[in-house]
C-alpha cells in the first residue's frame, strides 16, 4: 500500500510540473497555437460530453484490440521460436528480413486493401507490435538455462509443462517490458493511421481541430491521447506486479 501511495504522488508531482512548464511556455510565447492548461481543461470538459468522448472510445478501442492480438498470438510464437530450435532456424530468417521495415509505409497499401474502417488501423498496429513482443519473447525464452528445464524434465516433466512453468515465467518480465515500450509506439502509430481517409478517433479528432484553428480543441485531443497511454501504460505496471510478484518481492 505505502509503494502504490509513493506512486502515485510520483505521478501527481509529475503532472504537476508538466503543467507549470507548459503554464509558462504559454505566457512567454504568448501565441494561440498554444494555449494555456486552464483553456485546454476547459475544453476537454466540454467536448468530453459532446463528441471527444466517442473519439475517445474509438481510439481505446482500436489500440487495445491491436495489442491483444499482438500480445496472444506473438507469445506462443516467440516461446515456440525460442524452445525449439529447429523452427527457429525456419522462421528467424523470415523475421529478421520483416522486422526492420518500416510498417507504416505499407498504410496506403492496407488502407487499399483493407477498406478505411477500424480493420486496417488495427492490422497496422499489430503488425507492428506483433514483431516486438515477438523478438523480445523469442531472445528471452533462449536465455532461460537448460539446466533448469532438464530439472524439470528430470521430474517427469513434459514438453507443455516446461512451456507453462518454466519458459513462460521466465520470460514475462521481458514480454511485459516490450509491451510497455510498445504502448508508445502503439499509440504513436494510431494518430498517424488516424489522420488521414477516417472520420472517428484522437488523430481524426486533433487534426481536425488543427485544421480549424482551433488550439483549446487540439490540445483536448492531446490531453486525452496521453491518457490513453498513461493508462495502458499503467495497466501493464499492474500485469506486472501481479503476474511477476517474486521480483518485487525480491527488490523490497
Amino acid at each position: 500500500m505505502k509503494l502504490f501511495r509513493n506512486e502515485i504522488w510520483g505521478y501527481l508531482a509529475a503532472a504537476v510540473f508538466v503543467l507549470i512548464v507548459w503554464q509558462i511556455a504559454a505566457v512567454r510565447l504568448a501565441t494561440p497555437m498554444l494555449p494555456a492548461p486552464k483553456d485546454a481543461f476547459e475544453a476537454t470538459g466540454r467536448l468530453l460530453e459532446v463528441k471527444l468522448s466517442h473519439h475517445l472510445w474509438v481510439s481505446t478501442y482500436r489500440v487495445v484490440v491491436s495489442i491483444l492480438l499482438a500480445l496472444f498470438l506473438a507469445l506462443p510464437l516467440g516461446l515456440i521460436m525460442g524452445y525449439e530450435r529447429k523452427f527457429d532456424r525456419f522462421l528467424a530468417p523470415l523475421v529478421y528480413l520483416i522486422y526492420p521495415i518500416p510498417k507504416i509505409v505499407f498504410l496506403p497499401l492496407i488502407l487499399l486493401l483493407l477498406g478505411l474502417g477500424d480493420r486496417p488501423k488495427i492490422f497496422l498496429i499489430w503488425i507492428i507490435v506483433f514483431f516486438q513482443i515477438l523478438v523480445t519473447t523469442r531472445d528471452a525464452a533462449r536465455k532461460v538455462p537448460s539446466e533448469v528445464i532438464a530439472s524439470l524434465r528430470s521430474l517427469g516433466g513434459n514438453r507443455a509443462q516446461i512451456y507453462r512453468y518454466v519458459l513462460l515465467p521466465a520470460s514475462l518480465p521481458d514480454v511485459l517490458t516490450a509491451l510497455r515500450l510498445s504502448m508508445g509506439t502503439a499509440i504513436s502509430v494510431l494518430f498517424f493511421a488516424e489522420s488521414f481517409a477516417t472520420t472517428e478517433g484522437l488523430g481524426y479528432f486533433i487534426m481536425d481541430a488543427w485544421s480549424r484553428s482551433a488550439p483549446d480543441e487540439m490540445f483536448a485531443g492531446i490531453i486525452m491521447m496521453a491518457l490513453l497511454g498513461v493508462c495502458l501504460f499503467m495497466v501493464v505496471d499492474g500485469l506486472e506486479k501481479i503476474l511477476c510478484r517474486w521480483q518485487h518481492v525480491k527488490s523490497h
